[in-house]
C-alpha cells in the first residue's frame, strides 16, 4: 500500500465524486417519494417478518459547531429540549411499525449525529428501551453508538453498557492543537484517553477512532505524531476519512481558511502516511478508508469477500433493510431509499400529524440495483468477477460504455480487466470512487452533476 501517485495522474483524478455509501446517490433521489410511498414499501416489507434488519437513530444536537463537520447538527444546549427528541423518535418508530404490521428482529443497532451522547443518561435509556420493545434484538446483534469523548460521562457509558450496546465509536480527527483550533474542535489527548480506558472497564468489546485528512494547518510531521498518540489508545477499528470540504452546502465550513487546506499530493501524502503507519502497527486496511485489527471482525470479513457497505460504512452484518429515525436520517426498505425533512419543527410536526416525515427517496429499478452490486463489490472487496453478474460475454455487452470508461484507468494502472473481471490494484485503491463512478448511470449524464454535489475524491 506504499502508492505514490505521480502528479499528472493525481490531477486527472482529483475531481467531485460521491463516496458512494448509496446507489443511486442522494441527489438522484426526489420528493415524489414521500409519506405514502414509503407506508407502502413499509406494508411490502411487513411480510418478511422473520428477515432481520439494520436499525438506525440519528440525534443532531451538539454542545457546538465543529466547522469542519459535513453531518446534519443542531446545536443545542437545552437538555429539555435535546431529551424531548426522545417522545418524537419513539413515536416515529411507533408508526413504522404500525405500517409494518409486524416486528423486524434487530442485527445492527446504531445511533449517530450529531451527538447521541447529547442526551442524558435517563433520555438513553429510555430511547434504547422503547425502541426494543418495538424491534427487539436478534442474536448477536451489533449495537454501537458514536460519542464525543468532550461530553460523555461515566454515567453515558453506564446506560449504554446497561442497554446492550458493545461499541463506541469516537471523534478524534487529529490531536494536534493548532489543527483543533482551526476546526473549533479542541480535545485534547487525555479526555479521549480517560473516555477509552473507562469504556474498557465497563465491558465496551469494541473501540472506534475517526480521523480526518486534509483539515486546516495538517502536514505531513503533525499527522504521523498524531498517528502515534492513537496508537496509545489501541483502538480495535480506526476510520480514517477524507475531509470533505464542500462550503455551498455545508455553511458553517465558510469559516476555514481555504489557503490552510492541504489539497491534491499534499492531502495525498497525509493518507499515505496513514496507511503505512497503521499497516505497520498490526492494522489491515479495509476498504478505501477503514483499518482493523488482524482479529477484528470486520478484517476477518474483508480477508473473507464477505464485506458489505451501508449508510453505516463497511459493515459485517449486510441485512437487506434498514429502518431509520430522527431528523435526516437516511433507510432503506423494500428496494427503496429514503430520508426524513431536515428540520427538526418540520419533522416534529408531520409526526404530531401521524404522517411518516419523509422528504424524499428512490426506488431502485433493475439497473440500479445490478450497477449497485458491481458498484459494492469494488467498494468492499476491490475486484468484481463477471461470473457473480451473469457471465464475462453478457456483462461486457451490457456494459460496453461503461467498460471503455474504464480502461483508460486501466492504462494508467488503477485497475487490470481480464478474462475473469476487474481488479483495483494498489493505485486504485486510494482512487476506488473515480473507478466507481464510470458504473454510475445518473452521472453527468442527464443526473446528479459532480460538480457542485459532492466533494474531492483526493
Amino acid at each position: 500500500m506504499a502508492v505514490t501517485i505521480p502528479p499528472d495522474l493525481l490531477a486527472r483524478y482529483d475531481r467531485p465524486g460521491p463516496r458512494y455509501t448509496s446507489y443511486p446517490t442522494a441527489p438522484v433521489w426526489t420528493e415524489a417519494f414521500g409519506p405514502e410511498q414509503y407506508a407502502e414499501r413499509l406494508r411490502a416489507s411487513g411480510a418478511r417478518a422473520d428477515e432481520p434488519v439494520s436499525l438506525y437513530v440519528h440525534v443532531p444536537y451538539c454542545a457546538s459547531m465543529c466547522w469542519y463537520c459535513g453531518c446534519s447538527v443542531v446545536v443545542s444546549r437545552n437538555q429539555r429540549k435535546v431529551d424531548e427528541y426522545v417522545d418524537y423518535v419513539l413515536r416515529e418508530a411507533a408508526l413504522v411499525r404500525e405500517h409494518l404490521g409486524t416486528a423486524r428482529p434487530v442485527l445492527q443497532h446504531h445511533w449517530g449525529g450529531g451527538t447521541p451522547t447529547s442526551l442524558s443518561p435517563p433520555a438513553i435509556r429510555r430511547l434504547f428501551a422503547g425502541l426494543q420493545r418495538l424491534f427487539p434484538f436478534a442474536p448477536g446483534a451489533e449495537v454501537s453508538v458514536e460519542v464525543d469523548p468532550r461530553v460523555t460521562t461515566r454515567e453515558h457509558l453506564e446506560a449504554l453498557v446497561a442497554e446492550g450496546c458493545t461499541r463506541l465509536s469516537m471523534g478524534v480527527q487529529d490531536f494536534d492543537p493548532k489543527v483543533q483550533r482551526a476546526i473549533h474542535r479542541e480535545q485534547p489527548l487525555e479526555v479521549t484517553s480517560r473516555l477509552v480506558e473507562q469504556a474498557r472497564a465497563l465491558g465496551f468489546t469494541s473501540i472506534n477512532v475517526d480521523l480526518v485528512y486534509g483539515l486546516p494547518h495538517q502536514h505531513v510531521d503533525g499527522f504521523r505524531r498524531t498517528l502515534r498518540l492513537v496508537d496509545t489508545l489501541s483502538p480495535d477499528r480506526i476510520a480514517c476519512y477524507s475531509y470533505a470540504h464542500v462550503p455551498w452546502l455545508k455553511k458553517h465550513q465558510q469559516v476555514l481558511d481555504e489557503a490552510a487546506l492541504p489539497r491534491g499530493a499534499a492531502k495525498l501524502e497525509l493518507l499515505r502516511a496513514a496507511i503505512e503507519h497503521f499497516c505497520g502497527h498490526g492494522y489491515e486496511p479495509i476498504g478505501m478508508d477503514h483499518f482493523a485489527k488482524a482479529d477484528d471482525e470486520l478484517a476477518v470479513a474483508a480477508r473473507a469477500g464477505k464485506l458489505h457497505r451501508n449508510f453505516m460504512g463497511y459493515t459485517t452484518r449486510p441485512a437487506g433493510e434498514m429502518l431509520a429515525f430522527g431528523v435526516t436520517s437516511i433507510g432503506e426498505v423494500d428496494g427503496a431509499f429514503v430520508q426524513n425533512h431536515k428540520e427538526v419543527p418540520h419533522w416534529k410536526q408531520l409526526l404530531d400529524r401521524g404522517v411518516l416525515p419523509v422528504h424524499k427517496g428512490h426506488r431502485r429499478s433493475a439497473d440500479d440495483d445490478a450497477r449497485r452490486r458491481i458498484i459494492l463489490d469494488l467498494m468492499c472487496q476491490f475486484r468484481l468477477r463477471f461470473h457473480e453478474h451473469g457471465g464475462a460475454p453478457p456483462f461486457r455487452a451490457r456494459y460496453a460504455v461503461e467498460l471503455e470508461r474504464l480502461r483508460p484507468m486501466a492504462d494508467d494502472g488503477l485497475c487490470t480487466i481480464d478474462d475473469e473481471g476487474i481488479t483495483v490494484n494498489p493505485t486504485g485503491r486510494l482512487l476506488v470512487r473515480n473507478l466507481c463512478m464510470c458504473f454510475d448511470a445518473y452521472l453527468d449524464r442527464g443526473g446528479a452533476p459532480a460538480a457542485g454535489r459532492f466533494s474531492r475524491t483526493i
